[in-house]
């Protein structure tokens, strides 16, 4: 009778160190793929923020005469944007552990600058579309800055040709 307890004793006991056996395997796995994972992840949204900078980008060039107003919707799932009325730049800033682009060299993916910064742990990863030399960018009439940081929700973004300025650059209105 002894035999019987014995032996469902082992089988609970086999059981218990088979079970911490397998969950040790599945520890190791998930801390060498959890980071690639999130480099992955830190790529697509990269890469879905260049998208949304060359839908604003074509939606800026052709807003055509003054009067002109295009709608657009953002969605920042991570990082911020920020319009810069000062210097009339729109620049995507985001911290990924990914190194999108060769550190410290600008590329560019048609009209968007691409620059990544290598730091100890994240990489700070900036996309720039420059407008300088074209456009004369406001934000509700005013030459400011406007951050728009990650959110579940969408952003409306309003663009309006508000006529030129005394350069003849065209100024556009940006309302959030």
């Amino acid at each position: 009778m002894k035999r019987g307890k014995d032996k469902r004793g082992q089988v609970w006991i086999e059981t218990v160190i088979y079970t911490l056996i397998a969950f040790v395997m599945i520890g190791l796995v998930l801390s060498f793929a959890r980071p690639k994972i999130q480099e992955l992840q830190d790529q697509l949204i990269l890469d879905q923020s260049i998208d949304v900078l060359k839908k604003i980008d074509s939606t800026i060039l052709s807003m055509g005469s003054a009067g002109n107003q295009r709608i657009l919707p953002v969605t920042i799932k991570k990082g911020e944007i920020q319009i810069d009325g000062e210097e009339d730049k729109i620049i995507f800033n985001m911290e990924s552990k990914s190194l999108y682009s060769e550190p410290d060299k600008e590329i560019f993916d048609g009209s968007v600058t691409i620059l990544t910064k290598e730091k100890t742990d994240l990489n700070l990863v900036t996309l720039t579309l420059n407008y300088d030399e074209f456009y004369n960018i406001t934000i509700e009439g005013k030459d400011e800055l406007k951050s728009l940081s990650s959110a579940s929700t969408e952003y409306s973004i309003s663009i309006i040709h508000k006529g030129f300025d005394s350069l003849g650059k065209p100024i556009l209105d940006f309302t959030i």
